[in-house]
């Protein structure tokens, strides 16, 4: 009898079916359209020319990302786990869990420590499971509400467990979010020891509140720090870890990425698990099993061999019924992850995903790719140590992952499940996991080269991801019906695209590398659609290109009585309106499908025509001043604090352009020169009653200026205010 399944994988057969029709129906309009274009390209006078010439190359552009954008829609599928089906806990490998903060004034620290206490939480063996925290900032405040954590985590995990709380985020559970939770949970006992719990966190949260308000500096010249705030194995609680990386003004700082790769090197020498999670400090765990959930897929033997990470959707608490600004980002997580998976494994969203280790040492086809020294003999997920066979092969190990034989050990032994925590305390341990996280430790290596998570972009996560596909590995998505981590969105418009504008660029800056998907992900072990998807998040933001072209040219023409379009008695024009209409149709078969609604389809296609010409705009532009060399990398970190003000807004539906002048300023000419041109030009469509003509470029303005309702609301309103 063979082993029991720990995992399922579906088709989604329905959706897979109409998007395949969709596509080649779709697709022939599109010909068609083109071959319209080209046809007539030539005819007329220069003005003609020109709009027809900018028109026919914005629609290029849109075909080339529509392509690409189909295949996310070939192969959906849908993954569901059976962790009944697991092996005993003494059995389950171990788990390290690595969530990272930089700034105490941008990411308030009770919150960063509600989510270590949610990480401690998970229902996993405690013996087998630490929690680090990176503190770029090297914030006093932020230790202190470490070890403030630490104690009220004494009582606050034993809760979770004795009662089986699945809202493990205390600040969550005595909200509004844990009612429901509360009220199955019933009885005198739970409810005394409810009362006491819930006590012994207030003193907790003010205790922590009061050290901000003193003491919250981040500090930019400091030397390396680390302090183990727990590691009693006998009080059932999972190792606690603050560390402080060494930061100098005269050293590059790497940012994420860089704390990242202190944190493979400083778990190394401390519990060395073969499986991490990484969670970004605002990001709290939401259900207590995803670690077993992760495992379902990495100690699956049909698959692990070549899996590198699982992937959990990014959910936000804060999200309002009526979502501006799409926050939820839908499309992605509901639409093109499942999509992605069904061709090789999903992006890496850079929180909320179980990596093996070892993807970022190694490659899945060839282990001898890590040099003589790290040959690994598997039984039974049981890895022998091999030691230094000679000065050599100690040389090489060295050039790659630094000086330290204690380390390079470690990585040897990374999957010995004989491999625990010991001797931890020592001195000796601290002062080399300090060596690791120190500046220089990473000079003349392959550190964010060809090992751990790579520098050369600022999207050390989604880029690394793209490189471990690119090297053969896999990796899946699963959606569960319980968000297994829930995260803090932006409330306001300023805040989304400044982050949308930070993955723009990341992401335009690496598909204009030698490592673009034209190049090198072709040459790569990946699979062509899946080098396609990828393709789409690198290119797909310059559609601001064509999107800024379209909100020019038909408004002008229009204007000047300069037809770009068939007239609405042509069959061309029923071309062209089919496209449209398909289009349209097909975003709203994606929304409802997924469970949103008309006013989720709406708000979606508003705020992508504000993104695409605002924040990816910008973001290309960023990518072409650090080109020329009139900018430099900077990471933008977005604002986690929330503003009372701002929240009301975002509520009521009301968009906040409040510090985000620079951003509309492409948008807010768009909207203007679109109303001018629609005023005038509909002045002379009646003058000279060329309504067969002017229709296609009349409804299009007009399109335009209902999508902008909430830009020329927002003028009139500033307007007011001053």
């Amino acid at each position: 009898m063979g082993a029991p399944y720990l995992n399922t994988r579906t088709l989604q057969q329905p959706r897979a079916i109409f998007s395949r029709i969709h596509i080649l129906l779709h697709f022939s309009a599109i010909l068609g359209l083109l071959y319209y274009r080209i046809k007539n390209l030539l005819q007329g006078d220069d003005v003609s020319i020109i709009s027809w010439g900018l028109i026919t190359i914005s629609e290029v552009i849109f075909t080339i990302i529509w392509l690409v954008t189909q295949s996310f829609r070939w192969h959906p599928v849908a993954r569901s786990v059976m962790p009944e089906n697991l092996p005993a806990d003494s059995e389950l490998p171990g788990v390290d869990v690595f969530i990272c903060t930089a700034d105490p004034t941008k990411e308030p620290v009770l919150e960063v420590m509600n989510t270590v206490l949610s990480a401690m939480s998970l229902d996993y063996p405690p013996e087998k499971l630490s929690v680090y925290l990176s503190d770029d900032g090297g914030a006093t405040v932020t230790l202190y509400a470490m070890k403030e954590a630490c104690g009220f985590a004494r009582v606050w995990v034993p809760f979770c467990r004795k009662y089986g709380v699945k809202t493990i985020c205390p600040d969550a559970f005595f909200s509004s979010f844990g009612d429901d939770e509360r009220l199955i949970l019933r009885g005198n006992e739970f409810k005394n020891e409810e009362k006491n719990i819930k006590a012994a966190y207030e003193v907790f949260k003010k205790n922590v509140e009061k050290a901000s308000s003193v003491e919250g500096s981040v500090r930019m010249d400091r030397p390396p720090y680390i302090e183990v705030i727990h590691d009693d194995k006998e009080s059932k609680l999972p190792q606690l870890v603050y560390m402080s990386r060494e930061r100098r003004p005269s050293s590059p700082h790497r940012f994420k990425a860089g704390a990242l790769n202190a944190l493979l090197r400083v778990s190394g020498v401390m519990s060395n698990a073969p499986y991490m999670l990484v969670l970004d400090c605002d990001m709290y765990c939401n259900d207590p099993s995803s670690a077993k959930q992760a495992m379902c897929f990495h100690l699956d033997q049909n698959i692990s061999t070549t899996l590198s990470y699982v992937q959990f959707p990014q959910t936000f608490y804060n999200v309002s019924k009526n979502d501006i600004y799409d926050a939820q980002s839908r499309s992605a997580y509901k639409n093109k992850y499942q999509g992605m998976d069904g061709v090789g494994g999903t992006v890496c969203a850079g929180t909320g995903y179980y990596l093996k280790k070892e993807a970022l040492y190694s490659t899945p086809i060839n282990q001898d790719d890590m040099t003589t020294l790290f040959l690994k003999a598997q039984s039974e997920y049981k890895w022998e140590s091999q030691l230094y066979q000679s000065e050599e092969s100690l040389q090489e190990a060295e050039e790659k992952f630094g000086a330290s034989r204690k380390f390079i050990n470690s990585i040897n032994s990374l999957n010995d499940q004989r491999n625990g925590r010991e001797n931890v305390l020592c001195d000796e341990t601290i002062d080399e996991a300090k060596t690791l996280a120190s500046c220089t430790f990473e000079e003349n290596t392959r550190w964010g080269k060809e090992i751990g998570y790579s520098y050369n972009s600022l999207l050390e996560s989604s880029y690394t991801g793209y490189l471990l596909h690119s090297k053969g590995w896999k990796s899946v998505y699963l959606y569960p019906k319980r968000p297994c981590f829930l995260g803090c969105s932006t409330i306001d418009m300023k805040d989304a695209l400044v982050q949308l504008m930070k993955w723009a660029s990341g992401l335009v800056q690496v598909g204009l590398s030698k490592y673009s998907p034209l190049t090198y992900g072709l040459m790569s072990k990946m699979p062509l659609v899946q080098n396609m998807c990828y393709g789409y998040f690198m290119f797909s933001h310059f559609l601001s290109i064509p999107c800024f072209l379209y909100g020019i040219v038909p408004p002008l023409c229009f204007l000047m009585g300069t037809p770009v379009f068939p007239k609405v008695t042509s069959p061309w024009f029923a071309l062209f309106t089919t496209i449209f209409l398909s289009s349209l149709a097909q975003h709203l078969y994606e929304v409802l499908s997924s469970g949103g609604n008309l006013r989720t389809w709406w708000n979606e296609q508003r705020i992508w025509i504000i993104k695409t010409v605002t924040a990816c705009l910008f973001g290309c532009l960023d990518v072409l001043m650090k080109w020329i060399g009139v900018a430099k990398a900077n990471f933008r970190l977005t604002n986690k604090a929330i503003d009372e003000e701002k929240l009301r807004k975002y509520e009521k539906g009301k968009f906040d352009f409040q510090g985000a002048k620079l951003f509309m300023v492409p948008l807010t000419f768009l909207v203007v020169f679109n109303v001018v041109c629609f005023i005038f030009g509909m002045k002379r469509l009646v003058l000279e009653r060329n309504f067969e003509e002017m229709f296609g470029q009349g409804f299009l303005s007009f399109y335009v200026l209902v999508l902008s309702y909430p830009i020329l609301e927002g003028l009139v309103v500033s307007k007011k205010d001053k």
